[in-house]
């Protein structure tokens, strides 16, 4: 995406009532209802005693978010608001680690790995997951690509993590 595409972009958020506060708090809830839906899988595994699919449960984004961070750290790609030196619309005061997208990257990864246990509540995540990857690159802090690599990556490891752990 180029930099004229972000401007335009930000210029129908900015010139809506509260449009940047409106990204940026539809970033924040979709962070917690995910978190709310993880835990509530959990809650759920351990009350029927399903001890081992709770710790795969843990297990596989915790392994993949590992994985995924070292692979962004050595990779180090530049965020938009670096490439065309804008102030992007949701905070963000750090540099590189743009590829991929790890907050989408996350929200795959629990979609998919859950989606074993409980397929609506993977459905809901999965959907949060696509509002979320529009709300990173409409704030700035994501290239398309970013977004859609993590949530290619996310999928395809909590899928083949989940493979490997049973």
């Amino acid at each position: 995406m180029r930099k004229e595409a972000y401007e335009r972009i930000f210029a129908c958020i900015q010139k809506t009532r509260y449009g940047v506060k409106i990204i940026n708090g539809i970033s924040t809830a979709i962070t917690y209802v995910t978190a709310v839906l993880y835990f509530s899988v959990l809650f759920w595994l351990v009350w029927k005693e399903s001890y081992r699919d709770a710790c795969v449960t843990i297990a596989v984004p915790a392994v993949s978010f590992i994985l995924i961070s070292v692979f962004r750290a050595k990779l180090n790609a530049r965020r938009p608001y670096e490439v065309y030196q804008f102030q992007p619309l949701i905070p963000k005061d750090k540099c590189g680690n743009s590829f991929p997208s790890r907050h989408v990257f996350s929200i795959f990864v629990i979609g998919t790995t859950i989606a074993w246990q409980c397929m609506w509540a993977a459905v809901i995540v999965w959907a949060l997951g696509i509002v979320l990857a529009v709300t990173r690159v409409a704030g700035g802090v994501h290239f398309p690509k970013d977004v859609i690599a993590g949530m290619c990556i996310g999928i395809i490891l909590g899928a083949a993590c989940r493979f490997f752990l049973y």
